[in-house]
């Protein structure tokens, strides 16, 4: 998954970027509140989570910047302020929770799966495409019971094709939701992760389950359904 975080203090920024980083979520992160308005309405995030007091504009006009360019991204507010009426205030204006400080990296990261787990069906924590199989609660990866060793970022490139199995994935799309705003898009970073990460899955001549489509973007599926492509 994708994170924005707008927080003002910088300790408590590099410990949320850290503790999420730490379990394969990509991260991006902004200090005020002008400048995270326009990241949360530029980029496409799974989640935001959003300091109440930042400098230049709060986070309860940045959450209605958001709401009000339509996006519906989850927002998670922090807060030192545990008055029942600011909690009241942000949830009517577009929030989806509220957690004050200090507060519990791993209540942060649980609420954060709840958040993002789809309305209609829950998110199953393993994920399969042929015999290669994702288990995104222990971050192991294996094919035909063989686990794969792979990095934070080739484990979140993978977790997103294989969420989107069947579906063209185009580079613009990969790098708006695995790789953080800083990235250069001319870069061939996404060609090179890519390659690694099709290596490293078809070990042993095995069947590739990637495949790219020259000109508009990239697939993983069956053996059999990437055949009539």
């Amino acid at each position: 998954m994708k994170i924005l975080i707008v927080e003002d203090d910088k300790a408590t920024a590099e410990m949320v970027r850290d503790g999420l980083s730490s379990h394969s979520y990509t991260t991006d992160v902004s200090f005020d509140g002008a400048d995270g308005s326009f990241m949360a309405r530029s980029y496409e995030y799974d989640a935001i989570v959003l300091d109440y007091s930042l400098p230049k504009k709060s986070g309860l006009i940045v959450c209605k910047d958001i709401r009000n360019a339509g996006k519906s991204t989850p927002i998670i507010f922090l807060s030192g302020l545990d008055a029942t009426e600011t909690k009241i205030e942000v949830l009517e204006h577009g929030a989806d929770d509220y957690m004050t400080k200090p507060f519990s990296l791993d209540e942060l990261r649980a609420r954060l799966k709840a958040l993002t787990r789809r309305p209609a069906q829950i998110q199953e924590h393993i994920i399969k495409v042929h015999d290669l199989t994702l288990n995104t609660q222990t971050n192991v990866v294996s094919r035909n019971g063989k686990t794969i060793h792979l990095t934070r970022k080739e484990f979140g490139l993978l977790e997103y094709f294989m969420r989107h199995k069947g579906i063209m994935l185009s580079r613009t799309s990969i790098i708006e939701h695995v790789w953080t705003a800083d990235n250069d898009p001319f870069s061939n970073t996404v060609e090179a992760h890519i390659r690694n990460l099709r290596k490293k899955i078809n070990f042993g001549n095995r069947l590739d389950l990637i495949r790219n489509l020259p000109g508009r973007g990239y697939i993983i599926d069956k053996p059999e359904h990437l055949a009539r492509l």
